[in-house]
C-alpha cells in the first residue's frame, strides 16, 4: 500500500448517532425515517455514514501504533458512495471478483488500495489485478498459483502475491455457512501444504511472495479461535522468511461479530487488538485487517411499508412490501433481524413478518412480538447494512430498492431503484442466431 500504514491512530473512537426514536418517530441520525419514505419509496435501504465512520475509527483506534491497514470486504455493502466514504476515512479494499474490482476503482481506490481474495479466480480477473496493479492476490490453492504464475508470464509481469493459510481451527458461528477457517473447507491451503508451497513459489518466475495471511469465518464473538490460529500463521510466516521470500504483510482477515439480538455483545475490539497486536509486533510485518460486516452492518435498515394484515390458520401475519428478494439472511441462514415500526404504535400481536414472493421461505421473522402496524405503516428492519443489498435479486421480477445515505440531517440517493425497464435492459436485442 506504499506509505499508508498509519491509518488515523491519533483519532480517538467517537459515538455513532445511527437509529434513534425522536418524538415517536425513528430517525436516521437527524433525519426522519418517514420523510425518506415518501421522498424515494419502499423498500429502500438506508445508511448511516456517521455509523460507518465511528466504527472505522474504532478498529483502527485499537491499532494505533503499529503499522496497520483497513481493507474493506466489499462483498458486505458495495455500493460506489459507502465505498468512497471509506475511502476518504484511509480504508482499502478486500474483494472477490473482477466486479468488485470494477467497483473499487470507481470508487476511486488505487490497484495498490485492492487486496484480492477468493478461491476461483478466472484467468481474466487475474489479468485485471495485474493490469490495476493490486497490492497483492491471495493464493488458496497450487493450481491457481500455477496459474498466476502463467498469466503473470504472458504479461510480462511479477504478481504480487500472498498464501491464505487454513489454519484448521474450530470456529464457533451462528451458520456453519459463514466458517471459513476450519479443517475441509474449501477456502485457503492446507496448513500441512504451506512449507512446501513456500518452497515451490521459489521456482516460479513470475509471482513474489510478499504475505501470508488467514481468515477464520464470520460473525466471531470469541478470541479463542484465533489463540489457536495466530501460532499457526505465525509458523507458516517462519517458513517464508526461512525460504527467504521478502514477506511484508500478515493479513488476520475479518469476522469481527456485531449484534443482532438485544441479547448479543458487538465484538470485543480491544481483546481482538491485544491478541493481534502482539502477533503482528513479534514479526514486524504490516498488518492488514479485512472487516466487512462489523464496519456497515449496524449502519443500514431496510424500511419497508406494510401492506395487509392477515390471520390464518390461528396465526397473526404482517405482509409488506420488502421480501426475500431484498433481503435473503433470515431465509437463507436463519438470521435474526430486529424489526421496529418507524413511528410509535399502542399495543403488540405476534405475528409472521412475510413478504410478497411465492417462496414459503419469504419471511423476515416467525412469531415475533412486534408492535400492532397495520397497513400503511413503515417497518425498519435493523442491521441490515451488510449482505442486505449486495444479495439481492430480481427474483419474481422484482426491482432491487432504492439506496439511500444520511449525512447528519441530509440525505441522498446513492443507488436509485431499479425500473422494470432495467429488467428487461439486456434481453432486448433481436436473437442473433448461431452454429456451432
Amino acid at each position: 500500500m506504499g506509505a499508508i500504514v498509519l491509518n488515523g491512530g491519533d483519532s480517538a473512537p467517537v459515538a455513532s448517532p445511527g437509529f434513534a426514536v425522536a418524538g415517536g418517530v425513528l430517525h436516521a441520525e437527524e433525519v426522519p425515517l418517514p420523510a425518506i419514505a415518501t421522498a424515494v419509496g419502499t423498500p429502500a435501504y438506508v445508511y448511516c455514514a456517521n455509523t460507518i465512520r465511528s466504527r472505522f475509527r474504532r478498529l483502527d483506534h485499537a491499532f494505533s501504533g503499529i503499522p496497520h491497514h483497513i481493507h474493506f470486504a466489499v462483498k458486505a455493502n458495495s455500493n460506489l458512495h459507502v465505498l468512497r466514504l471509506l475511502r476518504e476515512l484511509g480504508a482499502g479494499v478486500d474483494i472477490v471478483s473482477g466486479g468488485e474490482l470494477y467497483r473499487a476503482l470507481e470508487a476511486g481506490f488505487r490497484g495498490d488500495h485492492v487486496v484480492f481474495s477468493g478461491v476461483g479466480k478466472t484467468v481474466t480477473e487475474i489479468e485485471q489485478a495485474l493490469d490495476a496493479g493490486v497490492q497483492l492476490i491471495n493464493v488458496e490453492s497450487e493450481a491457481e498459483l500455477v496459474t498466476i504464475d502463467m498469466v503473470a508470464g504472458r504479461r510480462g509481469v511479477k504478481a504480487p502475491i500472498a498464501l491464505r493459510v487454513n489454519p484448521e481451527v474450530t470456529v464457533e458461528t451462528p451458520h456453519a455457512y459463514i466458517k471459513t477457517g476450519e479443517k475441509g473447507q474449501k477456502f485457503g491451503i492446507p496448513r500441512d501444504d504451506v512449507a512446501r508451497l513456500v518452497r515451490f513459489i521459489a521456482e516460479l518466475a513470475h509471482v513474489e511472495l510478499r504475505g501470508l495471511g488467514m481468515h477464520l469465518g464470520s460473525q466471531i464473538n470469541n478470541a479463542e479461535p484465533l489463540r489457536d490460529a495466530l501460532p499457526r500463521l505465525l509458523t507458516a510466516i517462519a517458513y517464508a522468511r526461512e525460504a527467504g521470500h521478502p514477506i511484508t504483510y500478515m493479513d488476520v482477515g475479518g469476522g469481527l461479530s456485531v449484534p443482532y439480538e438485544a441479547h448479543e455483545r458487538d465484538a470485543d475490539v480491544d481483546d481482538y487488538a491485544r491478541l493481534v497486536r502482539a502477533a503482528a509486533e513479534d514479526t514486524g510485518l504490516v498488518l492488514l485487517l479485512e472487516p466487512g460486516r462489523y464496519l456497515v452492518a449496524e449502519s443500514g435498515v431496510l424500511l419497508t411499508e406494510v401492506l395487509y394484515r392477515k390471520h390464518a390458520a390461528g396465526k397473526d401475519f404482517v405482509v409488506t412490501d420488502a421480501g426475500m428478494s431484498d433481503l435473503i439472511r433470515p431465509a437463507l441462514y436463519h438470521a435474526y433481524h430486529a424489526i421496529e415500526a418507524v413511528t410509535t404504535t399502542s399495543g403488540q400481536v405476534t405475528a409472521d413478518v412475510v413478504g410478497p414472493i411465492c417462496e414459503s421461505g419469504d419471511f423476515f421473522a416467525k412469531d415475533r412480538l412486534l408492535p400492532d402496524v397495520q397497513a400503511g405503516d413503515l417497518l425498519a428492519v435493523r442491521t441490515a447494512g451488510a449482505y442486505g443489498f449486495t444479495m439481492a435479486s430480481n427474483y419474481n421480477s422484482r426491482s432491487r430498492p432504492a439506496e439511500v445515505l444520511v449525512d447528519g440531517n441530509q440525505f441522498a440517493v446513492a443507488g436509485a431503484r431499479e425500473s422494470l425497464a432495467d429488467l428487461v435492459r439486456l434481453e432486448r436485442a433481436p436473437l442473433q442466431w448461431r452454429t456451432a
